[in-house]
C-alpha cells in the first residue's frame, strides 16, 4: 500500500491510544521519510493530516535518512521545549517496496574508490590519537566524493577498519533473528505492532520479516553481497522493507493538564557527523553527546537500541563505546524485523519505551548510523 495511506494508519492508532487529547489541540504533524520522491514525494506529512481529515494541522517530512523520525522527534522536542507548542505527531515511513528502480528515488549501488576510504581511515586515526584531521579532496584527481556510497560498501569499510570477523558478524545476526523470535512468541512485539487494514480489506498484524528458526549454519552459508572477498551478507544486513510508526509527543504541562502519565521523558538528543565512507560507526559519536548534554554516563543506562542496518555496524559501535551485548536491543533488532529507513527512528522508540517497561528498567538510549556520515541518538527515561 502507499506509504502515505499507511502512516494515516499509524497516526490514527496512535492518537486513539492518548484520547483525552484533541487533535484541535495538535501544532504540526512532523513526517519523516529517507527518500522522498514518487509517491512519497510532495509534503507528504500535509497530506497525511488532510486524509486524517485534519486540515487545521500543518505537516511537513523531513529527511535525515536513516534517522528521518527521530529527527521529527527531535523537533517536537525542540519546539515544546522552545514554548512554541503543547502536542505534536512524530511519524516516520518508508514504502522501499513501491521506490521508483534506476531513478533519482532509489540509491544505486556502486563501487568507493580507493582514495576516498584511504583519506576516511587517515582522518578517523588522526582524530582518535588528537591530532588535525586533513581532507585530500579527490576532485583534484579528477574524482568526484560520492556522499552517499552504497551502504553495503559503508559497512565493509567498517569492517576492514575494525577488522571484525565474519563469525562474529553472523553470530550477532543470528543473535537478533532468535531474540526476536523469542520476542514475538512472548508477546513482546504485538505491543509495538498496530494491525494494518490492506487496500484489499485484509489485516496485517505481524511483521512479515523475521525468519524463524534461523541458525549460525544457514547464516555462515551466504554469499557476500557487495565486494567478492567481503563478509557482509544477506543474512547480516538488514532487509528492505516497508513500514510506518507515530508518536505522540507533548508537554509535561499539557500531559498534566489531560491528566496523561507519560509513558517516557526526552532527557536529551544529538547528531554528529563523520566520514560518509564509514556511516556505521554514527553512534560512537552521538551516543556520547546526547549522553554528555544529559548530564550522563554509559553506566547511567539500562538499555540501548542501535539500529541493525548491518551486524558490523551495530555490533561494531557498541563495542567501541563498551557497551556490553546484554544491554543491547534485547528483543532483536532490524536485521529481524527490518530498516523501512523513515519510520526506524519511531519504531525503535516504541521498542526502547517497551522494553524499559518490559524490564521495569528506567534509562535507555537509542542510536543509529545514518547515510551521508551521519549519526543521532536520543536518551529517554522511562515514566510508567
Amino acid at each position: 500500500m502507499r506509504a502515505d495511506d499507511l502512516t494515516v494508519q499509524m497516526v490514527r492508532a496512535a492518537l486513539a491510544k492518548v484520547p483525552e487529547l484533541d487533535p484541535a489541540d495538535l501544532t504540526d504533524l512532523m513526517l519523516g521519510c529517507g527518500l522522498p520522491g514518487g509517491e512519497q514525494g510532495q509534503n507528504m506529512g500535509r497530506n497525511v493530516a488532510v486524509l486524517l481529515g485534519y486540515d487545521h494541522l500543518p505537516g511537513t517530512t523531513i529527511t535525515r535518512y536513516c534517522s528521518s523520525s527521530l529527527q521529527t522527534t527531535r523537533m517536537a522536542f525542540h519546539a515544546i521545549k522552545a514554548g512554541e507548542g503543547d502536542a505534536y505527531i512524530s511519524a516516520g515511513v518508508e514504502a522501499v517496496s513501491r521506490f521508483t528502480k534506476g531513478s533519482s528515488d532509489y540509491i544505486e549501488g556502486q563501487e568507493l574508490s580507493n582514495q576516498l576510504f584511504a583519506d576516511a581511515i587517515a582522518r578517523t586515526e588522526e582524530g582518535a590519537a588528537g591530532g588535525a584531521a586533513r581532507w585530500t579532496d579527490p576532485r583534484a584527481d579528477g574524482l568526484i566524493p560520492d556522499v552517499y556510497i552504497a551502504m553495503g560498501q559503508t559497512a565493509e569499510n567498517v569492517q576492514q577498519l575494525l577488522g571484525m570477523t565474519r563469525r562474529e558478524q553472523d553470530d550477532f545476526a543470528v543473535r537478533s533473528q532468535n531474540r526476536a523470535e523469542q520476542a514475538i512468541l512472548s508477546g513482546f512485539w504485538a505491543n509495538d505492532i498496530s494491525p494494518v487494514i490492506l487496500p484489499d480489506g485484509s489485516l496485517v498484524s505481524a511483521d512479515d520479516c523475521p525468519r524463524p528458526g534461523t541458525t549460525l549454519e544457514g547464516v555462515s552459508g551466504l554469499q557476500p553481497v557487495f565486494r567478492p572477498d567481503g563478509t557482509v551478507t544477506a543474512g547480516n544486513a538488514c532487509p528492505l522493507n516497508d513500514g510506518a510508526a507515530a508518536l505522540v509527543v507533548m508537554s509535561d504541562v499539557k500531559a498534566k493538564q489531560l491528566g496523561i502519565t507519560p509513558l517516557a521523558r526526552i532527557v536529551s538528543t544529538s547528531v554528529t557527523g563523520l566520514s560518509p565512507e564509514i556511516m556505521g560507526l554514527g553512534p560512537v559519536g552521538a551516543i556520547p553527546a546526547a549522553l554528555k548534554s544529559a548530564g550522563m554516563s554509559l553506566s547511567d543506562i539500562d538499555l540501548f537500541e542501535i539500529n541493525e542496518a548491518f551486524a558490523v555496524q551495530a555490533l561494531g559501535s557498541a563495542q567501541k563505546l563498551g557497551i556490553e551485548v546484554d544491554r543491547l536491543n534485547v528483543n532483536g533488532g532490524a536485521i529481524a524485523v527490518g530498516h523501512p529507513f523513515g519510520m526506524t527512528g519511531a519504531r525503535i522508540t516504541s521498542t526502547l519505551i517497551n522494553a524499559l517497561r518490559q524490564r521495569d528498567a528506567q534509562f535507555g538510549v537509542e542510536s543509529m548510523c545514518v547515510g551521508g556520515g551521519m549519526g543521532m541518538a536520543m536518551v529517554i527515561e522511562r515514566l510508567s
